[in-house]
């Protein structure tokens, strides 16, 4: 129980797990085990509190659970960079927003230069502005001490100002045209949240 204890302990063991489980599930997803990936990928879990149910596919949950946790780890360790820490000074703030937005916006003009003749493909230019935040994390993890630690706050701080920008337009832009587009096709008739 020790070595595992101790184990933990160490920053880069995140940053290999994050990894590992990304070349694990690259790998499943894309060769004959890509059926058993997505039937546990796709399996139901249910939760109920009395009257309250939740039905919803494991991805679900990862997706609407743990990283609701997890961006709500690191937002409040910006905030306390922000408020007392690295980014406290104006200066210094501004650039990693600075930097989000040109993360931004290059990545949305490449796949709109690239996509320009379909107008369908055209659509999706908001797509390739969000930044894989924990990925990044994952990698620079795995630097450990060898980053400076205002380096290491500026590409988290970058990361995660870019995450936001990236939920802001692609709210902004695609949520309204792909909920007129499911309200026009169909109606739900099994909403994910019920009362029995």
């Amino acid at each position: 129980m020790g070595r595992i204890t101790r184990l933990f302990r160490y920053e880069q063991t995140s940053g290999l797990i994050v990894i590992a489980a990304v070349l694990l599930a690259l790998v499943a997803a894309n060769s004959p085990l890509a059926g058993i990936y997505a039937l546990v990928h796709h399996t139901p879990v249910h939760f109920r509190f009395g009257p309250l149910v939740i039905d919803e596919p494991l991805v679900q949950w990862i997706n609407e659970g743990l990283m609701v946790i997890f961006f709500l780890v690191v937002g409040l360790e910006i905030k306390r960079q922000l408020l007392e820490g690295h980014l406290a000074n104006y200066k210094r703030a501004v650039l990693p927003v600075f930097a989000a937005l040109g993360g931004m916006t290059f990545p949305a003009v490449i796949y709109a230069s690239l996509n320009w003749a379909d107008p369908i493909a055209l659509r999706g230019w908001a797509i390739p502005t969000a930044t894989d935040i924990v990925l990044a994390l994952g990698v620079l993890s795995l630097l450990g001490s060898r980053v400076p630690v205002s380096l290491r706050i500026f590409l988290t701080a970058l990361a995660i100002f870019d995450d936001i920008g990236a939920v802001i337009v692609v709210g902004f832009f695609l949520w309204g045209a792909a909920l007129r587009h499911a309200s026009s096709r169909c109606r739900p008739s099994n909403p994910r949240f019920y009362f029995n």
